[in-house]
């Protein structure tokens, strides 16, 4: 089981969506050769988590935006938005994802792919929606 290489390849064809390209996701994951040495499991959650994030994107940004407070969303890099909703989305609707799991996970992928302070903001916004959305 790969779920970390599952939500940094989720996390790049969200991100690649996000910029508008004219590519589809499902043409992304193709051209993925990453998707190849995940597991069916894992297969299986990244396309969920896509395809959650990408249904659900605006009740996520409306979440987001509650808890990114004095910030309007169009000022967030791209890279941390997209970590953001993927992990909100996690926290809101895939309760079989451990609380810590889904928060640690995006704080990983902001140290790799965000700028210096991204992994301490995206943490504490998280840790917000998961007070709001989950008890655990």
């Amino acid at each position: 089981m790969n779920r970390s290489l599952a939500r940094e390849i989720a996390m790049k064809m969200l991100y690649a969506a996000s910029l508008g390209g004219e590519e589809s996701m499902s043409e992304v994951l193709e051209q993925s050769e990453q998707v190849d040495t995940l597991d069916d499991g894992d297969k299986t959650f990244l396309e969920n988590l896509v395809a959650g994030v990408y249904a659900r994107q605006e009740e996520l940004d409306g979440v987001i935006e509650k808890h990114v407070q004095g910030w309007a969303l169009n000022r967030l890099a791209r890279v941390d938005l997209t970590i953001l909703r993927m992990a909100a989305y996690e926290l809101m609707y895939m309760p079989e994802v451990p609380v810590g799991a889904a928060i640690n996970e995006a704080v990983e992928l902001a140290k790799a792919y965000g700028e210096d302070k991204s992994s301490g903001f995206i943490n504490g916004i998280l840790g917000s929606v998961a007070r709001e959305h989950r008890s655990e």
